[in-house]
């Protein structure tokens, strides 16, 4: 009896290929990883004197500057990935922008919930490298152009 050594393309049920289940995963992991991102953007809209204080209370030059450019990457940065529109230089953007904002705001780990939103933010940036990596997927306006 003749047995096949190659198995098929699969993680356990999963199929990997472009028709099956997996084909939505990406979008799928981009709409997760662009949650916090849209969430924390809308509440620096509902509390725009208390993020413009909090960047000036690290020290920060332009607070006000430094407002828009995290409503510019936090919601127009979500929205991109979930469309998965340039999806590849928004996660790239995002992901400096998340270390960025980790050493900046984050950056005393001797307190124990900054050094969990330091690694948080650490850990948001590889997933966003890995959209970088990978692209969009199937499910993006990418793979319409």
């Amino acid at each position: 009896m003749s047995q096949s050594t190659t198995a098929p393309a699969s993680i356990g049920a999963v199929p990997l290929n472009a028709a099956g289940t997996s084909a939505a995963l990406p979008f799928v992991g981009r709409t997760l990883i662009a949650a916090i991102y849209l969430l924390s953007g809308t509440s620096k809209i509902a509390a725009p004197a208390m993020t413009i204080g909090y960047i000036q209370s690290v020290g920060l030059p332009l607070p006000t500057l430094g407002f828009i450019i995290a409503l510019l990457v936090e919601i127009g940065g979500g929205v991109a990935l979930v469309l998965g529109y340039r999806t590849r230089l928004v996660a790239a953007i995002m992901a400096l922008f998340t270390i960025a904002t980790a050493l900046a705001f984050h950056n005393n780990l001797a307190d124990q919930n900054q050094f969990i939103h330091f690694f948080k933010n650490v850990a948001m940036a590889g997933g966003l490298l890995q959209i970088v990596a990978f692209g969009a997927g199937r499910f993006s306006l990418d793979a319409r152009r």
